[in-house]
């Protein structure tokens, strides 16, 4: 299908529906694989916190049920994680047919690229940040104070700053469709540096639980990211805009 011939609106939505079908199987079947390891899929998680406790100590669960819930909603999330290549890929297949060449050359490579940095920024938080924080959280606990984590809870935490991270890791993509398609410039940005370190711990303030401490681990690599996105974003400047007669020429030859 070329550009110029647009599809009706009922064909763009049953192709919708196909592609969301696509991605949620994706991710019914990759549950179903894990479901059996849900709870070594857990303990997996949870590995950075315990080998913080005392010798001897163990999580809790308060709800009659958690014990059995949170693991499968744990396993969902991670089905969800693996999944995300795949749901990229049906949304690059939905929005591809509608996009020139020179852009489907340049989204293709963003679309991989954002679901490696969205891997990485995970990753940075379960073997840099979760030891961290949670070595210094188990440090400062009042003599008085039994620490005994639920597990319901410790999900939602972690789940918290997996997402927090995952989403972080993201800033150089952004940056570079922000200059891509014209919206800013990577001199602009540069000249606002000081409004984006700023910025980057009051995210990071929104994103992280309430403690200076995940808060700084997270505002820092957003800067670090910035300053990559501000590199990369160079070398796409300017390229998802083109004139008229270059648009025209992309359809003559599609």
């Amino acid at each position: 299908m070329s550009i110029d011939d647009p599809q009706p609106l009922i064909s763009h939505l049953i192709e919708l529906r196909r592609r969301i079908l696509y991605s949620l199987f994706t991710v019914a079947v990759v549950f179903l694989a894990l479901v059996y390891f849900s709870n070594d899929i857990y303990h997996l998680v949870a590995a950075p916190l315990i080998e913080q406790l005392p010798v001897g100590s163990r999580m809790s669960a308060t709800d009659v049920a958690s014990t059995f819930f949170t693991p499968i909603k744990l396993t969902f999330m991670v089905a969800v994680f693996i999944s995300i290549p795949v749901i990229l890929y049906q949304l690059w297949a939905f929005i591809a047919p509608a996009l020139y060449k020179h852009e489907r050359r340049l989204m293709l490579p963003l679309l991989v690229s954002s679901s490696v940095l969205f891997y990485l920024g995970m990753l940075f938080a379960y073997f840099v940040v979760f030891p961290l924080a949670f070595g210094f959280f188990v440090k400062t606990t009042p003599e008085s104070v039994n620490f005994i984590p639920d597990i319901s809870k410790y999900l939602s935490f972690v789940m918290t700053l997996f997402m927090a991270f995952g989403a972080a890791f993201e800033v150089p993509v952004a940056i570079i469709l922000l200059c891509w398609t014209g919206v800013t410039t990577p001199d602009s940005l540069k000249r606002k540096r000081p409004y984006i370190i700023v910025g980057a711990f009051i995210v990071g303030m929104f994103l992280t639980p309430p403690d200076v401490f995940s808060q700084t681990l997270l505002a820092v690599p957003m800067y670090l990211l910035f300053e990559l996105g501000l590199l990369l974003s160079r070398f796409y400047v300017g390229k998802g805009r083109k004139t008229v007669d270059d648009k025209n020429y992309d359809q003559n030859i599609e």
